[in-house]
């Protein structure tokens, strides 16, 4: 039997497949909510360029009776990124199809939703992670000498930092779905980071949570609450440089509290304006495509169709598209917060 490209399953049913595998991640992606938006067309180059076009200088001489301005000519950025193939498999055998009593298919599709999700994620975290606008809390000159949960200057500080830059503040967002689309949302900076710095943050000066939001300021998925107009959202797969910091009994190390002086973990957390970064997004019927071979399906090496699998493929990248508009804040997390 000839088999189809994704399988045992038709064209159709691995769209059905795709828009199930991203409905059960989606909602694990935070990265994804405020990139620039640019899905790569099908047949088309791996390389990915985003073009940012510069200010025009002010016009600040006065105009000569009859002399039209000089002009100035447009400036721009290219900045490009390549697109990489990602993917995994889990083998399904025709015992389990058999005798399981739960739908493990299903649960394979679903699950695998959840590895997709968390590997895209990661790999976006991980490029803005390496950008080069960097704040250490507490005005330490370095990752090393980081001994110091977040403060409230350390937020107004990036905050002063984004306004000098002309950062614009977000007001819409990819919605967490299946499909691309996006949703208006109250406008500011927004900051992401692990939860581990949850209660650092809620005790800073001026926090504001987000069960006290009014209506029209409904908190996103993951968002704790604002500080100096920037709002926070906190997932645990912002994962610190273990043992980065300075040396001391105060902090997280190793992901522990220590009872003997240790190098404290340090936390990245980054603040993003509108446009600083972007994404291929993992999103659309040709954002993922799965594959399923059931159990029954005889070959050379497996004549009597004893082993199927299930398996899932994604092109992504990303990029910073201005170094001004993310803010990296490393800093600790108490160990024992009170």
């Amino acid at each position: 039997m000839a088999m189809t490209t994704y399988g045992s399953i038709s064209g159709g049913t691995a769209g059905k497949a795709a828009r199930k595998i991203l409905d059960r991640g989606q909602f694990l992606m935070v990265v994804e909510r405020f990139g620039q938006v640019d899905p790569q067309p099908r047949n088309s180059s791996k390389t990915r360029k985003f073009r940012r076009y510069e200010s025009l200088l002010r016009a600040m001489a006065p105009l000569a009776e009859g002399i039209p301005p000089a002009g100035q000519k447009l400036t721009f950025s290219d900045i490009e990124c390549t697109l990489e193939q990602f993917g995994d498999s889990v083998p399904l055998t025709d015992v389990i199809a058999d005798t399981h009593e739960d739908p493990v298919l299903d649960q394979i599709m679903k699950i695998c939703g959840e590895q997709i999700a968390e590997t895209v994620e990661c790999l976006r975290i991980n490029f803005l992670k390496a950008g080069t606008n960097v704040f250490y809390a507490s005005g330490v000159a370095s990752r090393t000498l980081v001994s110091s949960a977040p403060t409230r200057g350390d937020f107004r500080k990036i905050y002063r930092s984004f306004k000098r830059m002309k950062a614009k503040e977000i007001s819409e967002i990819i919605k967490p779905s299946g499909m691309i689309s996006t949703e208006p949302v109250r406008s500011g900076y927004f900051a992401m980071g692990h939860t581990d710095l949850d209660s650092d943050i809620r005790g800073i000066a001026g926090f504001i949570p987000a069960e006290n939001y009014s209506s029209a300021d409904k908190a996103l998925e993951g968002e704790i609450g604002t500080i100096e107009g920037i709002r926070i959202i906190l997932t645990a797969l912002f994962e610190p440089w273990l043992s980065a910091g300075a040396s001391g009994t105060t902090y997280l190390a190793g992901g522990v509290a220590v009872t003997g002086a240790a190098a404290c973990d340090v936390y990245p957390l980054l603040v993003v304006a509108r446009d600083a970064y972007a994404i291929v997004p993992l999103q659309g019927k040709e954002a993922v495509k799965p594959t399923v071979i059931n159990p029954g399906t005889p070959s050379i090496t497996d004549p009597n169709g004893q082993m199927g699998v299930v398996s899932w493929l994604t092109w992504q990248t990303g990029c910073i598209l201005n170094q001004n508009w993310v803010a990296r804040l490393e800093c600790a997390a108490t160990a024992n917060p009170t």
